[in-house]
């Protein structure tokens, strides 16, 4: 492949595999790396949790709850998980079902590694076959990215019942990290594709046909 479009192939799935990459690790490994998170105007009670909470956090293995000291509990649940929250006369509650679509971001990155790896191979075929890898993690990345929007979606619609709690839902870095990769990938699918035509069309011979004058054609043949 012309090294102007092996390059830039390969960057764009370098930065995707990074930020799919540090989005996995998520909370409670990278509290920053959240999904979701909801602020609350008023003070709430966890079940099981003295602390009032101030702040909830939704990542990909474990919520992060901060309390008004801003002291934060991340229990170590796992994918799948479920969040409840006790308001002044209803509780609300996050069913794991909502939850355990996030697991497909680490999917996501696994694949776009392999991508990555195809993407250095300068035979004709391994990149085509990195870029139809490119873009089955960019369809894998956009699925995640459709469980992020319905989690949340439904955070803030479920906590918007709490009555007297002023809660305030908004998204979180990780959510716009896996929209980042969706584009990413996107441009390095297309990027690696170009350049295998390109290449292609390099390394193709050309063959023209003689062209004869206009009069030869009424040029009578000798006879033997």
């Amino acid at each position: 492949m012309p090294r102007a479009f092996c390059i830039p192939g390969a960057f764009f799935l370098f930065c995707a595999f990074v930020l799919l990459f540090i989005t996995s690790i998520s909370l409670p490994y990278l509290p920053a790396l959240d999904f979701a998170r909801t602020h609350f105007g008023s003070n709430l009670q966890v079940p099981d949790n003295a602390n009032a909470l101030n702040q909830i956090r939704f990542g990909i293995w474990a919520p992060c709850y901060f309390d008004t000291s801003d002291a934060r509990t991340c229990p170590r649940t796992g994918h799948a998980y479920s969040v409840q929250l006790q308001g002044q006369s209803d509780t609300v509650n996050i069913a794991a079902s909502w939850t355990r679509g996030l697991v497909i971001h680490p999917v996501a990155a696994g694949v776009t590694f392999i991508a990555l790896l195809l993407s250095l191979s300068t035979h004709v075929t391994v990149t085509l076959v990195a870029s139809l890898v490119s873009f089955l993690a960019a369809t894998i990345t956009l699925i995640a990215f459709a469980c992020d929007i319905a989690l949340l979606a439904w955070v803030k619609h479920q906590f918007n019942k709490l009555d007297g709690s002023s809660p305030r839902t908004i998204t979180g870095p990780g959510f716009w990290l896996t929209f980042a990769s969706f584009i990413l990938l996107l441009l390095a699918g297309c990027t690696v594709c170009f350049g295998r035509r390109r290449d292609r069309m390099a390394g193709a011979t050309p063959t023209y046909a003689a062209k004869r004058p206009f009069w030869s054609r009424f040029r009578r043949t000798p006879k033997v």
